[in-house]
C-alpha cells in the first residue's frame, strides 16, 4: 500500500489526513506525523495502518481529552465531539472516550448531577430548561430523569425567587412590568400557569 497524499486537515492545520492508495485512510497529528517519519515513507502496512489508528491515536486522543477535562467538567458527547472537531477520526474518539469512561474519569451521570447542582446555586431555572440543557450536552433521557428525581426542586419558589430578584423594585401592577416578567419567566422555562401564579403572587405581596 501506498501513501499517495498527506494534507492539512480543514479544520484544524495541526492534524494531517493521509491518503493511501488514493483513498483517505486517517488523521494524525503533524507532531506524531513528523515524529513518525511518515512525510519519508511511501509504502505502509496494514500493521502500521492499524497501529496508528487503534493505538497512536487513540492515545493522543485521550491525553487531549484529559487536557479537556482538566478545564472543566464536559459530558461524553462533548468529549468525542469535540476530539472530532480537532481532527481525530470518530473511531479514535470513541476509543479514547472508551477507555476514559472505564477509569472513571468520563462518567455522564456524575456529570449531570453536578451540572444540575450547579445550575440551582448559580444560574436556576426551570426543570424544562435544565432537561433541555443536558439534552444538548448528550446526556440521555434515562439519566437524566434518573438525576432529576434526586433534586428536590419547587419550580414555584425558583420561579418566585428570579422573577423578584429582576423586577422586585418595580412596579408589578403595572401590564408593561407584568408582561416583561411573564417574558422573563417564559423564557427561563416555567409554564404559562405558573407564570400566571407567580405574577399574582407578587402583586399580592406588594399590595399587604
Amino acid at each position: 500500500m501506498t501513501i499517495t497524499s498527506a494534507v492539512k486537515h480543514k479544520n484544524n492545520p495541526e492534524m494531517i489526513q493521509i491518503y493511501i492508495d488514493n483513498s483517505y485512510a486517517f488523521s494524525i497529528p503533524e507532531e506524531e506525523y513528523l515524529r513518525m517519519h511518515l512525510y519519508e515513507k511511501q509504502e505502509i502496512t496494514e500493521e502500521e495502518i492499524k497501529t496508528i489508528r487503534e493505538e497512536v491515536n487513540v492515545k493522543l486522543a485521550k491525553q487531549r481529552a484529559l487536557r479537556m477535562l482538566a478545564a472543566r467538567d464536559r459530558s461524553e458527547y462533548e468529549i468525542k465531539t469535540r476530539l472530532i472537531q480537532l481532527g481525530f477520526d470518530e473511531n479514535a474518539a470513541e476509543g479514547a472516550v472508551l477507555q476514559l469512561k472505564s477509569i472513571g474519569y468520563i462518567n455522564d451521570r456524575l456529570f449531570a448531577s453536578k451540572f444540575i447542582s450547579d445550575r440551582l446555586k448559580l444560574k436556576p431555572q426551570s426543570k424544562k430548561a435544565l432537561v433541555y440543557e443536558l439534552e444538548k450536552k448528550g446526556i440521555s433521557p434515562d439519566i437524566t430523569e434518573e438525576v432529576m428525581n434526586e433534586f428536590e426542586l419547587d419550580e414555584s419558589l425558583i420561579a418566585y425567587r428570579l422573577a423578584k430578584r429582576k423586577y422586585g423594585k418595580y412596579d408589578v401592577t403595572d401590564p408593561k412590568i407584568q408582561r416583561r416578567i411573564a417574558s422573563f419567566l417564559a423564557h427561563k422555562g416555567f409554564s404559562y400557569d405558573m407564570v400566571k401564579n407567580i405574577l399574582e403572587q407578587m402583586i399580592e405581596d406588594r399590595n399587604r
